[in-house]
């Protein structure tokens, strides 16, 4: 089943499978599919973040679960607090998992690693979709899921072009020239390989 996704700006992309069938002005796509399903969303399309500190995210920290907020609060683990867990290949999956789909909420459709060593990470990475992009050694810049707080210049996925894999994010702001000030936090979805992997309520 064909699907349009439309930004506030009229602008509209055509996802058939995992791949972008077309670009260009919603009513123009509209017309030529008229049983297409048609998600018309708040703000701009991008083709969304790459978070330059994949490694430092998914591998070297731990996500941990809502109902373990109380003790161990709802910020990624790293460093003593790490080291205080007892982890298994269990929980370093289901921290990855979460890890990713914090990523998602934030727009990114890829993570800049190097090699993810961990099996449990690396399973987790992969049945997600979240592309994984090589890396030579470590970025400068903080880790964050937020890649605009990282104080490294933001990069975002290819360009959205017919033929290319369906990887975008749409944020809610008016132009391309608020989202430094919002935030990736101001995602309200993401599509990876054609299927909404993330959207606000």
């Amino acid at each position: 089943m064909l699907t349009i996704h439309a930004d506030s700006r009229g602008r509209a992309l055509v996802v058939d499978g995992a791949l972008i069938a077309a670009a260009g002005p919603l009513e123009e796509l509209a017309a030529g599919r008229p049983r297409a399903r048609v998600r018309q969303w708040p703000g701009i399309l991008t083709p969304g973040l790459i978070n330059l500190h994949g490694t430092e995210l998914l591998e070297e920290a731990y996500h941990p679960d809502p109902r373990e907020a109380e003790e161990l609060g709802t910020a990624p683990l790293t460093g003593e607090a790490l080291a205080a867990l007892a982890m298994d290949d269990a929980r370093w999956g289901a921290g990855a998992r979460r890890g990713v789909q914090r990523m998602l909420a934030h727009g990114t459709v890829a993570a800049a690693c190097e090699e993810l060593r961990n099996r449990a990470v690396r399973d987790a990475v992969h049945r997600s979709g979240l592309r994984v992009v090589g890396r030579i050694g470590r970025p400068a810049g903080v880790p964050s899921l937020d890649p605009y707080a990282s104080g490294l210049p933001v990069e975002f996925a290819s360009p959205r072009e017919p033929g290319s894999a369906a990887r975008f994010a749409v944020f809610d702001v008016a132009d391309e020239a608020d989202l430094p000030a919002a935030g990736a936090s101001s995602c309200v979805a993401t599509v990876v390989e054609g299927r909404l992997v993330y959207r606000r309520r």
